[in-house]
């Protein structure tokens, strides 16, 4: 890894919203709706974190419908775990703030988070037009 990519990812890396963000993107594929809800964050500070970390390529956005889906890179995935392994040796998982973490993901699946967050349909030409 090139000494300026590898700059890029430890500054992306070193923020502790960023780092959890990248953990629960390591156990799943999520949408922005579900990290607020697991972070508690709001759109707007979620995003920029999020944007950070693509720039960073640890992460990546893919369209799925009307959703966008944010997952870990082959790349992001080998830093992290190589990071983790070497540097914290297990103690990520014991934290209390990842654990949290952990149990609001698995209650965000359970309550179909994204499900619930679709957009209202959009209404038809004719009403917005006032016809």
């Amino acid at each position: 890894m090139p000494v300026k990519d590898a700059v890029q990812t430890f500054k992306a890396l070193s923020e502790p919203t960023r780092l959890r963000i990248m953990l629960l993107l390591m156990r799943r594929d999520l949408c922005v709706c579900e990290l607020m809800f697991i972070l508690k964050m709001e759109q707007s500070r979620l995003s920029h974190q999020l944007r950070i970390l693509r720039d960073a390529s640890l992460v990546v956005d893919v369209r799925e419908g009307r959703w966008i889906i944010y997952r870990v890179t082959a790349a992001g995935r080998e830093t992290l775990e190589a990071l983790l392994e070497k540097t914290l040796k297990g103690e990520s998982e014991k934290s209390s703030e990842i654990l949290r973490d952990v149990r609001q993901l698995e209650v965000c699946l359970r309550q179909e988070v994204r499900r619930k967050h679709r957009k209202s349909p959009r209404p038809s030409p004719e009403r917005r037009t006032g016809a």
